[in-house]
């Protein structure tokens, strides 16, 4: 088991980083939900006032292909009075995986969220993704049973913002 190196994502990691966001979305069967583009990565990474980061993991060898990513945002928790850290998504690379790099990428935002005195590091994970749910598990991680995830998008997002038909 090699050791990656983690880092901050750069602008000439983009492609990569969309075509590994392709892979995990073909993983989770919403290919057809990918709008992304590499020009719109560029501006929310690293455009002014960024509100969404990314890091990277390299694979030690030749090239240093990216192995993994995670992509965060802070959110912020009513109840302790506290920022947190919202993982939107993370993914290693199936070639890649077994050498500790998803725990490597948890660890990272764990000491991130405890430096940074946040109170908690959270994320969705679909329900029938089992590889996932036991690698979770095994680190702490608990299921919020109790909540079911609320989302309005589209025309629905239109109609509410009161516009009537899309602006």
């Amino acid at each position: 088991m090699l050791p990656g190196c983690i880092r901050p994502v750069q602008p000439g990691d983009i492609d990569e980083v969309l075509e590994m966001v392709r892979e995990l979305a073909e993983y989770e069967q919403a290919a057809d939900q990918l709008i992304a583009t590499a020009q719109l990565y560029q501006r929310i990474f690293f455009g002014a006032n960024p509100a969404v980061f990314a890091l990277v993991i390299e694979h030690p060898g030749p090239g240093h292909q990216l192995a993994g990513f995670a992509i965060y945002f802070r959110n912020f928790s009513t109840w302790l009075g506290k920022y947190g850290i919202y993982l939107e998504d993370l993914y290693v690379r199936p070639q890649y995986r077994g050498h500790g790099y998803g725990k490597l990428l948890l660890a990272h935002l764990a000491k991130e969220c405890l430096e940074n005195d946040y109170g908690r590091l959270e994320w969705w994970v679909l329900d029938w993704n089992d590889p996932a749910l036991g690698f979770y598990r095994s680190l702490g991680a608990e299921s919020m049973a109790d909540w079911t995830v609320q989302r309005i998008t589209g025309n629905d997002l239109v109609n509410l913002a009161g516009y009537g038909s899309e602006p």
